[in-house]
């Protein structure tokens, strides 16, 4: 097959996150690069509609890269700056958060993808997101260990699984 050579710019962050994940495929980035490029045209092709997600071989190493931070912050501004200090940072993702390289803004994934809901960390930390805009979520969390209401006796059973 006849390869060409192209320029590829990508983010600090995420050059060395595709990099790792080469190393641990025990093959090339170069080869890396094609095969992720060739699953999204095959994607693309594709008639089903897929989630917007994050390619799964690129979030793994970023995840085992973070996992002590988002493991050890106390706090939302302790898990920013223990990003910031990595080249990231999350950012609000419609009822979520995503992570970004920093200070380019890039977005790399969710931090769902990485393990870590915003619900999850909302509710470890105590608080919702600096500025984030989903207010609503606070409250659902608050009450998600509420008990379930009790009904009338000798009314339909109801399960909540």
């Amino acid at each position: 097959m006849d390869m060409q050579t192209i320029p590829l710019r990508l983010p600090e962050p995420l050059l060395r996150a595709a990099v790792l994940l080469a190393q641990d495929r025990d093959c090339s980035l170069g080869a890396l690069v094609r095969n992720a490029v060739a699953a999204e045209i095959k994607r693309a092709q594709s008639r089903a509609k897929t989630p917007n997600r994050a390619d799964e071989g690129l979030v793994d190493p970023l995840r085992a890269l973070l996992a002590a931070d988002f493991g050890e912050a106390r706090s939302w501004p302790d898990l920013q700056q223990r990003l910031a200090a990595k080249g990231f940072a999350l950012r609000e993702a419609g009822v979520g958060l995503a992570l970004h390289d920093h200070p380019g803004g890039t977005r790399l994934c969710k931090a769902s993808e990485l393990g870590h809901a915003y619900a999850s960390l909302m509710r470890r930390f105590g608080q919702p997101f600096p500025d984030h805009s989903q207010r609503w979520l606070e409250n659902r969390v608050r009450h998600e260990k509420a008990p379930l209401p009790h009904h009338r006796q000798g009314g339909p059973s109801v399960s909540h699984d």
